[in-house]
């Protein structure tokens, strides 16, 4: 819990408490269905918490913005996200039943208001988002193609809607069709060595350019 309070010093203490308990519920809900394996469960906190909240020193998501995390797994990075932008809705998505299981019960253990799930593919889903978010589920390309039509025209922060992935590894082969797609270091905000090779990828809203 130390390392994300090193990077985000003004957290309430209703998000401190949220952030503490995050380590037990995972570990609870771990042992019943593996979500996280078990390497990472005593690392969650760098490898899982705050590499979710890389995407929080990409951007500020504003209050009453709708987000989309697809392939959620076990929660991330849309968890960490909802704890740290509480007046921000967001929507996780997961075609496996188990998965979302964890992510219910975690979200009633930590008695997150801001968060629905979805136990479908995310081309079955209704709705359109500011952002759609996501940790290395697929290639770009797939990708795209699976959230076509689920990104808002208008854009109510600065950085125009689009898409934020968590990756990692050279991408320049898979973003070679995006020509305005942004890559940003993770390790320009967190000085871990785990960030070296992680990156954000920022793909705005039109894609071929």
């Amino acid at each position: 819990m130390k390392i994300i309070s090193k990077y985000f010093p003004d957290l309430t203490l209703e998000q401190t408490q949220q952030f503490e308990k995050v380590s037990q519920l995972y570990k609870d809900w771990n042992q019943k269905i593996n979500v996280v394996s078990r390497k990472d469960i005593d690392e969650i906190y760098l490898r899982h918490v705050l590499h979710s909240l890389a995407i929080a020193k990409f951007i500020q998501f504003k209050p009453d913005s709708k987000i989309i995390d697809v392939g959620t797994g076990g929660g991330f990075p849309g968890i960490p996200l909802a704890i740290l932008f509480p007046e921000t809705q967001f929507v996780l998505v997961d075609s496996i039943g188990k998965k979302i299981k964890v992510v219910n019960e975690v979200v009633e253990g930590l008695s997150l208001e801001n968060v629905k799930s979805i136990n479908d593919r995310v081309e079955n889903t209704k709705g359109q988002y500011d952002f759609i978010i996501s940790r290395a589920v697929a290639a770009m390309p797939t990708f795209v193609k699976w959230t076509k039509g689920k990104i808002a025209k208008h854009s109510q922060h600065q950085l125009k809607n689009g898409i934020i992935y968590l990756k990692g590894g050279d991408l320049s082969e898979e973003l070679k069709p995006y020509k305005n797609a942004e890559v940003i270091p993770i390790s320009n905000y967190f000085e871990e060595e785990f960030f070296d090779t992680k990156k954000i990828v920022y793909l705005p809203q039109k894609y071929k350019g």
